[in-house]
């Protein structure tokens, strides 16, 4: 079936516009208060690099604000695969290691929390309707034909590359922007160690380079789990229904 017939009706698809873009305008609202408060308050006036915004966990504020914008084929099914996996494992490895939550004023770091917390609603959010989408799709074949097709990889694929292409220019504005003060986006900038959990205590055994090759990879490896567990959620669903 065509992808981009896979979305169920117009009024779903107006509601979940609103809803994504409407949360992407409140974290862009929010994070320009941020880079206001960290410049202003926190720097002195000086702009702190380390706190640009491009970070994985930054990366759903794009994706939802151009959500709207990406059609109902390939592009959207992406994005809330995108937003359902690497935006949840975002949300969810920050809370194993708090530390990098916490700023110097109480108001940033109440908002960390909060930005975290609705990145794992985001992603739960996004894989529901992503399921309701493909529920949809799926009650135009047969339940034993679509068994194979029903949570197709290709969308995963995509929304990899997406990742990847961040990293990628994550290391670019790391390199670029490394004169005008500290810069660490996604963590993997080549100049400084890696500093993540459990990651760090690898540098001895793989060096830097090594560690955040692994790192890059151990984050799409936990991505495409969240991916698999998706997917037998929408098939025990599948199964419950037609029995």
């Amino acid at each position: 079936m065509n992808s981009k017939n896979r979305f169920p009706s117009t009024h779903f698809i107006r509601r979940s516009d609103v809803l994504f873009f409407s949360c992407g305008a409140l974290m862009l609202a929010s994070e320009i208060w941020k880079q206001l408060t960290l410049t202003f308050a926190v720097g002195h006036g000086a702009y702190i690099w380390w706190y640009f915004p491009f970070q994985l966990c930054s990366i759903p504020m794009y994706v939802l604000l151009a959500y709207p914008w990406l059609g109902r084929g390939n592009l959207r099914l992406s994005a809330l695969v995108f937003l359902m996996c690497y935006c949840l494992l975002g949300g969810v490895a920050a809370f194993a290691d708090t530390s990098g939550l916490h700023y110097p004023l109480r108001s940033l770091t109440l908002h960390s929390y909060l930005w975290h917390v609705l990145l794992i609603a985001l992603g739960i959010g996004a894989g529901c309707t992503y399921l309701h989408c493909l529920s949809c799709e799926r009650k135009k074949t047969l339940f034993s034909r679509s068994l194979t097709r029903a949570f197709p990889l290709r969308p995963f694929v995509y929304s990899t590359c997406l990742y990847l292409a961040c990293c990628l220019t994550a290391v670019l504005l790391n390199l670029a922007l490394d004169r005008y003060g500290t810069i660490n986006m996604f963590y993997i900038n080549p100049d400084y160690e890696m500093q993540q959990i459990v990651f760090r205590d690898l540098i001895p055994i793989l060096g830097n380079g090594g560690t955040i090759l692994l790192y890059i990879g151990s984050t799409v490896l936990g991505a495409f789990i969240l991916f698999l567990i998706w997917k037998r959620i929408f098939l025990a669903r599948s199964f419950l229904t037609h029995h």
